[in-house]
C-alpha cells in the first residue's frame, strides 16, 4: 500500500501557511476541577457577602461559614460554578465578566458548563 500525505496538498501545490493561531485546549488544573466539584454543595447564598448577624453568629458559634476562596481567581471560578450547578447555563453577566477578567477563557467556560451539565444530569437519575 502506498501512503499519501494529504497535509502537503496535491503534487506540485504549495501548502498555504497558517495565519490563524492554533487554539490551545480548554483545560483546568486539578485544583480548579476540585473547586468546580466543591461548588456543587454551595448554594447561591454563599455568593453574597455575609451581614453583621451572620458574621456574629459565625464568630460565636461557627455557624454560617461559606467556602470562599482566598485566591481571587479561584473565587471567580467558584462563583461561576455555583451558578452553573444551581441554574445550569443561565449565568449572570457580572459573574461571567469576573470569570473572564480573572484570566479564564470562553472555551474554559464552555468546558466547565458541559461538565456541570453532565453532573446535573447524573444527579437527576
Amino acid at each position: 500500500m502506498a501512503y499519501m500525505d494529504f497535509g502537503m496538498g496535491y503534487a506540485g501545490a504549495v501548502a498555504a501557511p497558517r495565519t490563524a493561531p492554533v487554539e490551545t485546549a480548554a483545560r483546568f488544573s486539578g485544583v480548579e476541577w476540585a473547586v468546580i466539584a466543591a461548588a456543587r454543595t454551595d448554594g447561591v447564598a454563599s455568593l453574597a457577602e455575609p451581614g453583621r448577624v451572620a458574621r456574629a453568629m459565625r464568630g460565636l458559634f461557627g455557624l454560617g461559614a461559606h467556602s470562599r476562596m482566598a485566591d481571587p481567581r479561584l473565587e471567580a471560578l467558584r462563583q461561576v460554578a455555583v451558578h452553573a450547578w444551581t441554574r445550569g447555563h443561565v449565568l449572570p453577566e457580572s459573574a461571567v465578566e469576573t470569570f473572564l477578567d480573572a484570566g479564564f477563557t470562553t472555551r474554559q467556560l464552555d468546558t466547565m458548563l458541559a461538565s456541570v451539565s453532565r453532573g446535573r444530569a447524573a444527579l437527576r437519575r
